[in-house]
């Protein structure tokens, strides 16, 4: 019997890589996808970033940068900002998910910065049933994380950045079933983040950067401690290119690799007749699953999958984008996200524009519609927008923060 809480977790996660259904249908290929508890962690929290095509590792900074990369933070040319985002989640399907975020970070010196944000995923209202699927209720999952960090320049060019976050998980808090009382799951996580700007005076060149996000023990719903879900931890690596073609327009290229460090799962074999034999090369598997280390899966998630090194290959998600800035005070944004289609087919094209006025920015991303049918991304037609406050009291000033110099 599968729990309520993990229905619930397998949900999240299938909005998050929407559109399994159906891959299932299209492709003799076998569908292994990498899922974890808290997959909210994986949802871009920014519009800046939600317009091309999820971009962050190695953009320049803004207010939003803690999310992404802990080591650009320092490197903001205001001395303070602080970003307010909305997303109506997969608005197609549902219209009570949402994601809702906020963050921040204030330099202390021209070397040193710290930083915090927070994210909250309602899942809205839920109808919980039992194994039998007589009706228990309803219920308002919800999950939010508060991250802190503090960041700090090497030199002028390269930055680190450390972080911390409380993840707290409530998905059937009070239902029960054979397996016990499920309650809210709750974790610590750590963040680290590179960042190498390696543009000249006037803003023009390349830019590196690397993030290690959500390193963390494992959460559980129940007092089952054979039960507990792995985190999302994820290595992000990006580069991007900065082109300055006169004093009003410039233009910027990027590309990010994600992968996440979780275990592949294993392929259970199919058991139309209930074998005995096969229910128990499947749970010994399972078993094995979920016994594994946090920090020893961190290393072998670069060589656990069942197809080899290509299905390895295969769970790098790709993020490639574009921004351009007219006199810094307007952009425009596209992009384009890949999954490969056994680890959740999430592919998609993004848009999105800027705009900044004094101390106040506004940023809008739209996910392009792809596909039709049965076929189309259930993401498609998802909105977000930011409000970026510049808290420098560079009164008009020109500022990374707001216009993604």
């Amino acid at each position: 019997m599968r729990s309520t809480a993990l229905r619930l977790t397998t949900a999240a996660t299938l909005f998050v890589a929407g559109g399994l259904s159906a891959v299932h249908a299209q492709t003799a290929q076998p569908i292994n996808v990498v899922t974890t508890a808290v997959p909210f962690l994986r949802i871009s929290p920014d519009a800046r970033a939600g317009g091309m095509g999820d971009l962050g590792v190695a953009t320049s900074p803004d207010a939003s940068s803690s999310y992404y990369n802990l080591g650009k933070v320092p490197f903001n040319e205001s001395n303070a900002g602080i970003n307010l985002t909305y997303t109506p989640w997969l608005k197609k399907l549902v219209n009570d998910v949402y994601l809702a975020s906020a963050s921040g970070y204030y330099k202390m010196n021209e070397n040193e910065a710290i930083s915090a944000s927070l994210r909250y995923f309602s899942l809205g209202q839920i109808q919980f049933t039992d194994q039998y699927g007589n009706l228990e209720g309803t219920g308002q999952p919800r999950e939010f994380g508060i991250d802190v960090g503090y960041s700090r320049k090497l030199s002028p060019t390269t930055g680190i950045g450390v972080g911390l976050k409380y993840i707290y998980s409530n998905l059937a808090s009070g239902a029960t079933s054979a397996a016990g009382t499920y309650k809210a799951g709750s974790t610590v996580a750590g963040d680290i983040g590179f960042y190498h700007n390696g543009q000249n005076t006037v803003g023009q060149g390349w830019s590196f950067g690397a993030a290690l996000t959500n390193l963390g023990g494992k959460i559980a719903y129940t007092n089952n401690a054979q039960a507990k879900d792995f985190l999302p931890a994820n290595l992000g690596i990006g580069a991007t290119y900065t082109a300055v073609m006169d004093e009003s327009n410039k233009i910027m290229f990027g590309i990010d690799l994600n992968k996440l460090l979780v275990p592949t799962p294993p392929r259970f074999q199919d058991n139309p007749n209930g074998d005995s034999a096969i229910d128990a090369q499947n749970n010994a598997a399972a078993a094995n699953y979920r016994s594994k280390s946090v920090v020893g899966s961190w290393f072998s998630s670069f060589g656990d999958a069942p197809g080899g090194f290509s299905e390895e290959m295969k769970e790098f998600q790709v993020s490639a984008g574009a921004e351009y800035w007219y006199q810094n005070q307007f952009a425009l944004r596209g992009g384009y996200f890949f999954e490969d289609k056994t680890k959740g087919n999430r592919r998609y094209f993004t848009a999105g524009v800027g705009i900044k006025y004094n101390v106040f920015g506004l940023n809008f991303s739209y996910l392009i519609p792809t596909g039709s049918g049965n076929n189309q991304n259930p993401l498609a037609n998802t909105l977000r927008f930011s409000l970026v406050f510049d808290l420098s009291g560079n009164n008009g000033g020109t500022t990374t923060t707001t216009t993604g110099q």
